[in-house]
């Protein structure tokens, strides 16, 4: 039987990483919940066995039912009719597949019904079910929109919504409108408050909305009157139970297809509030964007190894000049660059939700009591690294999954160009990931401030300061070196002081620090498991080298008179 954890035992080594032990620590709260949940792990041992195995029964599932259903799922897509959605049947067999699981709400506390789980465990199962099918993730993922609800809702509205989407109901978040997509101050979407009858009244257009006709949505309007940026928008939720939003339309994509993206049309649609008025963007977007972001940065990955391992299998079996292609240096070269860019990506993902479960878990803890002066340091430190982190491994991550899926199509050759093999929609799947919740170059935009700030740096040198296997040592001074060049890049153009040749800049050092740092996490991945990181470690290296040697020197020789010509 194909399973997609078992087949995979890069998840299994991420998921024993060393800082484990302090995530289940925090998430389990010294195991408090077993005296009243019989399925609460009591001790460390007992929580990361139950990961590994609600990871197999996943790793199942996206092998024999999501994975199977994918081609189908693709052609026959949803439809709508009379403002409802009908998911295509796969989809359905997929949902009806994950609730009986029990695999919605997963890292929701166990007194809402959920399994408790840390986001590392949770990110390897969007992994899989990305692989599966990109589309599908898309529906399941959204149920990470639970996290907003747990974090800045009121405790009735907690009770009455959580355990809802624990129990497998549908979830969206309907932020876009067609004149504010990325610019999402722009939102005009008006919410009144209707005295009456004790309710907030929603009416406008939502347009590009994921899984829009989902059963619970968390909506971002305008609360305040004679308001135009964001400062006047606020979160809600919305109950499909309700009424009062309908689907105009689904859009016809190039990719995703079996998750619906749609046009919502509010009239009166009764809401909530979630949280405070006039936090809607400044905050509550803001934590759901960086959920949502990570989510993608997952659903990347998995869209790689699903690029990698067609392209693998073809090279393996096809045979031209009396020889499997794998054979020919110039595709065995593509692959392992291929494996080299999926490890390191996967590598960030990992590090970075790391960062995210401490953080996330102290903040959880700081509703119950007060922090000690050494969990406040860590909970900033781990805040501060997973904010600085999200936007390399969602930007990197993307960027690379549409690299694999494009060198998956070029093994294939001309068959790639057919929709008879898998490559053809992954391909068209992986496109979307740059682009949604933030493009790569917005990405650039969060992530330059660490460039400036010297953040990434300090991570850098942190990373020459670990002990890496004797036969690393190697390749962390060849990074040591990389890093002063970095650093000198840096200077160059921040010693301007001029914004716009640090905007044309930004690019170049952003991806030259994710260079670095990805290479970095190898090598300490090498140290744990030389059998499975060796080869990537040393490809990927090679890889960000050339890299960083390219993109610092465009910026040695670079000067500011030059800008005149890419204006233009």
């Amino acid at each position: 039987m194909a399973n997609f954890y078992i087949d995979t035992p890069e998840l299994k080594h991420h998921l024993t990483h060393p800082m484990m032990q302090r995530i289940v620590e925090l998430k389990e709260r010294n195991y408090a919940d077993k005296d009243q949940f019989n399925y609460a792990p009591v001790d460390f041992e007992d929580a990361m066995d139950s990961y590994n195995k609600v990871l197999e029964i996943v790793g199942e599932i996206c092998g024999e039912i999501i994975a199977p259903n994918a081609e189908s799922v693709d052609h026959d897509g949803p439809t709508v009719s009379n403002g409802r959605v009908t998911y295509a049947e796969g989809t359905q067999k997929n949902l009806n597949a994950t609730k009986q699981a029990g695999l919605m709400g997963i890292s929701m506390p166990r007194r809402l019904g959920g399994l408790n789980f840390p986001n590392v465990p949770y990110m390897m199962a969007a992994d899989m079910v990305s692989r599966s099918d990109a589309g599908f993730e898309n529906l399941w993922g959204l149920q990470d929109c639970a996290e907003t609800i747990y974090e800045f809702a009121n405790e009735e509205q907690k009770q009455r919504y959580i355990p809802r989407i624990c129990a497998g109901e549908t979830m969206s978040m309907d932020l876009t409108e067609p004149d504010a997509g990325s610019d999402l101050q722009s939102v005009m979407l008006k919410a009144t408050y209707n005295e009456s009858d004790g309710c907030w009244l929603l009416n406008g257009v939502k347009r590009f909305i994921t899984n829009g006709d989902a059963d619970i949505h968390l909506v971002l309007a305008r609360s305040e009157e004679r308001t135009r940026d964001g400062r006047g928008l606020s979160m809600f939720i919305y109950d499909k139970r309700n009424g009062g939003v309908d689907v105009r339309r689904i859009e016809n994509k190039m990719g995703i297809k079996g998750s619906p993206t749609c046009e919502l049309v509010f009239k009166n649609a009764k809401a909530e509030l979630c949280g405070e008025r006039r936090l809607g963007l400044i905050k509550y977007v803001m934590a759901l964007m960086n959920g949502a972001r990570l989510g993608i940065a997952a659903q990347s990955v998995g869209i790689s190894q699903a690029a990698y391992n067609e392209a693998l299998a073809y090279a393996k079996d096809r045979r031209q000049f009396g020889k499997t292609i794998i054979e020919f240096p110039a595709v065995s070269e593509m692959l392992a660059v291929m494996k080299a860019k999926l490890d390191a990506s996967r590598s960030l993902l990992y590090e970075t939700t790391r960062f995210v479960d401490i953080y996330k878990a102290l903040d959880d803890i700081s509703k119950e009591r007060k922090l000690t002066p050494e969990e406040r340091t860590e909970q900033k430190t781990f805040a501060k690294l997973a904010d600085s982190f999200t936007p390399l491994v969602k930007g990197l991550g993307s960027e690379f999954a549409n690299q694999n899926a494009y060198d998956c199509i070029q093994i294939h050759g001309g068959s790639g160009f057919m929709k008879d093999y898998a490559c053809e929609r992954i391909y068209r799947d992986a496109r979307i990931t740059s682009i949604y919740e933030g493009t790569t170059q917005l990405q650039v935009v969060a992530a330059i401030r660490y460039v400036t700030t010297g953040a990434y740096l300090v991570r850098m040198r942190e990373y020459e300061a670990m002990p890496v296997a004797p036969e690393w040592e190697e390749l962390k001074h060849r990074l040591h070196e990389m890093a002063n060049e970095y650093e000198v890049a840096v200077t160059k153009v921040t010693e301007f002081k001029d914004q716009e040749m640090l905007d044309f800049c930004a690019r170049r050092l952003v991806e030259i620090a994710a260079h670095i740092l990805m290479s970095h996490l190898l090598l300490q991945d090498a140290t744990r498991n030389n059998e499975l990181f060796a080869t990537s470690a040393q490809v990927y290296l090679r890889y960000a080298e050339a890299e960083v040697i390219k993109h610092t020197a465009f910026i040695r020789n670079f000067n500011r008179d030059e800008l005149a010509y890419y204006r233009k």
